[in-house]
């Protein structure tokens, strides 16, 4: 007899600490060529081009870039299991290619199948224990899977004896958004939805990206350009492993932080963090004290920044297209290393390593406004409305809210997820409560119909109505909030 499925951190640990720890496996095959293979391109494979150099990381980035796009849809398809022991499979061969690399480009090529590796197995680590924690600990259980992440046979066999697939998981907290028998939307509706049609969606897309596309920069030319400046192996070393550290450890703190503060603040945060790291790393011209100072701030805005994006874009998802709305976020966020290293190594090849350095902390600030200027709806405003609301339901009151403008996307799905203020109750908790009692959010048509949400799936006490229905229903003695 099969258990029953419950949702949770604690309820799954077993499950979820196997995750972790594959993580951690996955993550340290990428850790081991951090710090040494732009070096062996240089010193042994006598290469003088940046480009030549950084062709690892182009390649790297577009397989995993492309897998993660597929890594989605095929979870629908063949389940996340399967596809989880299939990527430990891909990185079979990697360890071998790179050790016995008679050029240059054999090491490229073990990093395309690297990328196809990262691709479906992070992929399906990311999407199984968002899986098993709910909703209401998103944040803490990805700060634990980025922080975990060394042998592709131990994780092969850990994957294929030890893992549980987490398809009923999904389907239980479907249960929960209602309508978890509704039309499932396919790979191209998912990806114009996650990368331009819905407006939080879009910011993470492009935040993960342009953080990538620094990551690619750090892991690629950083350590030339400290070498260039005099720099040696042990200081160079202990740059490229101050970065991942602080990266690593710090998002035990900033996935849980998210859930308490709403994920919008900190993105912007690590976003301008992170752009001001380059910046002190170009002022301190490769000297190696201020590249210390520079790898820790990029560490810390790194780790505001990489859990709380992925926790973000789970938020604005119903639980059944989380798998394909997660391959696209994670699909955007790894052509951030194509993107950084063809920068970077163009530009450092016209101009120099400095100029290169520059432009990509331009870029990094952008993109922090950018998702500063997104409207998150984590206004306190929203949480009054509802606690005004429930409040009248407790005095026996028949309550409806008509949201207009850009609250209509509150009905939608995702909508309710994430609205947080400091002493607040989450929305998701006055929603339940609200309709619990009956009450009803009705949405303006004219609203909707402006921002392109027509055809947009709504959440279960929800309907479409325009100004004249709202005040038939109000008649002339409703007592009416405005907000």
């Amino acid at each position: 007899m099969s258990e029953p499925v419950r949702l949770g951190l604690r309820a799954n640990a077993h499950q979820f600490a196997l995750l972790v720890g594959l993580n951690a496996l996955v993550g340290g095959m990428v850790g081991l060529e951090r710090s040494v293979l732009p070096l062996v391109g240089k010193q042994d494979f006598g290469l003088r081009s940046s480009s030549a150099i950084l062709a690892f990381v182009v390649a790297f980035g577009a397989a995993k870039a492309l897998s993660n796009l597929a890594a989605g849809d095929l979870a629908e398809r063949i389940g996340r299991k399967r596809l989880l022991v299939i990527g430990w499979l891909v990185a079979l061969p990697v360890p071998l290619l790179i050790g016995l690399a008679p050029t240059w480009w054999y090491i490229v090529a073990a990093n395309l199948l690297l990328g196809v590796s990262q691709g479906f197995t992070w992929s399906m680590t990311v999407v199984m224990k968002i899986d098993l924690a709910g909703s209401r600990r998103r944040g803490l259980a990805l700060g634990l899977n980025e922080a975990a992440g060394l042998l592709a046979t131990v994780g092969l066999l850990v994957s294929f004896f030890a893992v549980r697939d987490t398809g009923a998981h999904v389907a239980h907290e479907q249960l929960a958004h209602g309508d978890s028998t509704g039309r499932r939307k396919g790979l191209r509706e998912t990806f114009a939805q996650a990368s331009w049609r819905d407006p939080v969606l879009r910011a993470c897309s492009q935040a993960g990206l342009v953080n990538n596309l620094n990551d690619a920069l750090a892991w690629g030319l950083a350590p030339l350009y400290l070498a260039a400046h005099g720099a040696s192996v042990q200081e160079i070393a202990i740059v490229a492993a101050a970065y991942p550290l602080v990266w690593g450890a710090g998002q035990l703190a900033t996935g849980w932080l998210s859930d308490h503060t709403g994920r919008k603040p900190l993105i912007t945060a690590g976003m301008l963090i992170q752009a001001g790291a380059l910046g002190l790393l170009v002022a301190g011209g490769g000297a190696f004290a201020a590249s210390l100072v520079a790898a820790l701030l990029l560490g810390l805005g790194t780790a505001l920044v990489y859990p709380t994006l992925i926790a973000a874009v789970s938020d604005a998802t119903q639980p059944r297209e989380r798998a394909r709305t997660v391959g696209v976020y994670r699909f955007w966020r790894d052509f951030g290393f194509v993107a950084g290293a063809l920068i970077a190594g163009f530009a450092a090849d016209a101009t120099s390593p400095k100029a290169a350095i520059a432009t990509v902390a331009a870029l990094t600030a952008a993109s922090g406004f950018i998702v500063a200027a997104t409207r998150w709806h984590s206004l306190p405003v929203v949480l009054v409305a509802f606690l005004v609301a429930t409040a009248a339901q407790q005095q026996g009151k028949e309550v409806v809210v008509w949201a207009t403008k850009d609250a209509v996307r509150l009905g939608l799905t995702g909508g309710l997820q994430g609205v947080v203020c400091k002493g607040c109750p989450p929305l998701e908790q006055l929603w339940e409560q609200f309709t619990d009692a009956g009450g009803e959010l009705w949405l303006c048509p004219i609203c909707l119909t402006a921002r392109d949400l027509g055809d947009a799936e709504t959440v279960t006490n929800t309907k479409v109505a325009g100004a004249t229905p709202m005040w038939e229903w109000a008649g002339s003695d409703a007592t009416i909030f405005s907000y």
